[in-house]
């Protein structure tokens, strides 16, 4: 397995490098939790957490970094959510958010997917001129 925290500096990395977006650390009492936001509309697109992995599996211990992804598909979210290294969103109480375990056990480039996908779900939309 590849260790959490190169999987969180890997992202940290392609989100650099793919938006220009660097992270937000915006807790002083969670000093380890960051934030991805577009620069035109600050909307998150990624938050990676450290937890404690019981709270997304009672069956596994010790701490690990999450991040949590939006997308648009409820039966996307649900398909990956039935896969080892994905769970509900933790710590968001919307149903489109998952949280990928950066342990391992899903690999950097579905990672990147997936933040592709929740950056484009985030983003600004377009907005309509009168005539339309």
């Amino acid at each position: 397995m590849i260790p959490q925290t190169s999987l969180r500096a890997q992202v940290f990395a392609y989100a650099a490098n793919q938006y220009g977006t660097t992270p937000e650390y915006l807790w002083a009492i969670a000093p380890d939790y960051a934030v991805l936001r577009h620069q035109s509309n600050r909307k998150w697109y990624g938050l990676i957490m450290d937890v404690s992995y019981d709270k997304l599996d009672p069956q596994k211990t010790g701490p690990v970094d999450v991040l949590n992804v939006k997308l648009d598909d409820p039966l996307v979210c649900d398909f990956l959510i039935g896969q080892n290294g994905y769970y509900r969103g933790y710590h968001i109480s919307r149903g489109n958010w998952v949280s990928i375990a950066l342990d391992g056990t899903v690999g950097l480039d579905e990672i990147c997917r997936l933040l592709d996908m929740s950056y484009g779900v985030t983003a600004a939309k377009p907005k309509k001129g009168k005539g339309t």
